[in-house]
């Protein structure tokens, strides 16, 4: 299952604007989910945006690392990633 959240464009506003926390990231292209990933969300969106790893991008915050990166293997299975 996808996050449930909107996608918002992959953009320095955008990346701007992600919050310095942990958490599960999406990275999409006309609405495909093309990567899952977790860490600190603004560092991490920096590398997809200066990689160009999608065009578009959704979020969700967590409180720990390990969450995140539970939550992320989560996402990849459902996403058959």
């Amino acid at each position: 299952m996808p996050l449930q959240r909107r996608w918002r464009d992959l953009n320095r506003q955008t990346v701007g604007s992600a919050p310095e926390q942990y958490g599960v990231y999406e990275l999409g292209e006309d609405g495909d989910v093309l990567e899952v990933g977790a860490g600190v969300l603004r560092d991490e969106l920096k590398d997809a945006l200066a990689y160009g790893s999608g065009d578009e991008v959704r979020w969700e915050t967590c409180q720990t690392k390990a969450e995140a990166t539970e939550l992320a293997a989560d996402h990849r299975d459902r996403a058959g990633l």
